[in-house]
């Protein structure tokens, strides 16, 4: 079931949609909204997976508000001016519908939004279950292919074309050449996480973490960089105590 929010300026465009939306069985209606900037904050709130949402609105248009409305958000837009559909696209909008809309051009829209969120669904699925079988990496260092338990890791640290794996079990970090992207996407997500540029940690590993969101890692402090920030204090926020 995907839930939806339309965002039209035109009360019987969104009667219309409305009982389309009705009709559809895979689609439950969170809200209509007729005003634009209300509509903002209702699709912030309610996090729906789809908007449809016309363009030619006062105050805010359809492209003003697409690129507003949180990434998890999936837009079909709905407008009457064909001029709209390359820039619909650019704002990567799964689809165009031009007014009047028809029962089964809103429909094949519909199902392609389906058919976008079961593939993000059954690749998310895959991603975790291939995570949760990985247990270890192999580093090369030296010349040879090293295996390196995921446990034994505290958190790894990037120098320019080279990253620095710091375990709890040697003293010394082990050393190889590759990118921290690359090792960012060989990593379980749900166990580790890049908190700078130049720093990855074993969420595991993190001793405390300061009001300024510095963390402790045994006797070395990693600060969590602005670009990191929002998703660090995420996930302190749903594994705390004190929310």
């Amino acid at each position: 079931m995907l839930r939806c929010i339309i965002v039209d300026d035109e009360p019987l465009a969104i009667k219309m949609l409305e009982n389309y939306v009705e009709r559809t069985p895979f689609l439950k209606l969170e809200a209509s909204y007729t005003d634009p900037v209300i509509a903002l904050s209702g699709i912030r709130e309610k996090q729906p997976e789809l908007v449809f949402l016309d363009i030619q609105m006062p105050d805010l248009n359809g492209m003003e508000l697409s690129r507003m409305i949180p990434s998890g958000t999936r837009i079909i837009f709905t407008t009457a001016f064909k001029q709209f559909a390359f820039e619909s696209y650019e704002v990567s909008a799964l689809d165009f519908l031009l007014k009047p809309i028809r029962y089964q051009k809103f429909l094949e829209a519909a199902e392609k939004a389906r058919k976008w969120f079961e593939m993000k669904e059954a690749a998310e699925s895959s991603a975790e279950s291939r995570n949760a079988q990985k247990t270890s990496i192999f580093i090369k260092t030296e010349g040879n292919m090293l295996k390196v338990l995921l446990s034994d890791i505290k958190y790894i640290e990037g120098m320019r074309d080279y990253v620095l794996v710091h375990t709890k079990t040697r003293k010394q970090p082990y050393v190889t050449h590759i990118t921290m992207k690359a090792v960012e996407e060989m990593l379980p997500e749900d166990s580790f996480m890049r908190v700078h540029r130049s720093y990855i940690v074993a969420l595991s590993s993190i001793t405390s973490v300061s009001g300024t969101n510095d963390i402790l890692i045994g006797d070395n402090l990693i600060h969590v960089s602005d670009a990191y920030r929002e998703r660090f204090e995420n996930y302190l926020k749903g594994n705390s105590l004190n929310r």
